[in-house]
Parts: structure tokens; sequence; C-alpha cells
């Protein structure tokens, strides 16, 4: 799913951090990182977030209740 205009990055892993399945980030070379993973989380968003907002991300989540979440984050922010 295409996450977009993130920006609020501690909601953001907040969101992340409550889901109970793995989620990832899907990165421009295709590779994915866990999003679950602090380290993925500081590593990946350094470069992404630079400029203070996040214009659109490929996130995968593999279990419907954190895809919910997620999409509910995107809609109510």
């Amino acid at each position: 799913m295409k996450v977009q205009n993130i920006s609020d990055i501690n909601k953001f892993f907040s969101v992340v951090d409550s889901c109970k399945g793995r989620v990832e980030l899907v990165t421009g070379e295709g590779d994915r990182l866990n999003l679950k993973s602090k380290l993925s989380q500081y590593v990946s968003m350094a470069n992404i977030f630079s400029n203070g907002d996040i214009p659109e991300l490929e996130v995968i989540a593999y279990e419907k209740e954190d895809i919910d979440k997620l999409v509910h984050f995107m809609l109510e922010g």
C-alpha cells in the first residue's frame, strides 16, 4: 500500500509499533526493510524524512488488523 503525506513521523512509528505482524518499507531499489526494527526506522527515515515531510512510501503489512491500522492512520492522521 502507498502511505502518503506523513507529517507526524512519531505517530506513524507509533502505529507501526502497535502492529502485531511484520510491517515493511519497500525502498526505491525494491529492498524491504522491517519497520518494526528501531534501527531500520532511524536509518530509512533519516534519508527520506530529511525535508520534514514524507510525500509517499510503499509499506507492506501482512495482517488485516495491521492494514486497517495503517489505513486509519492515513485517513485520520
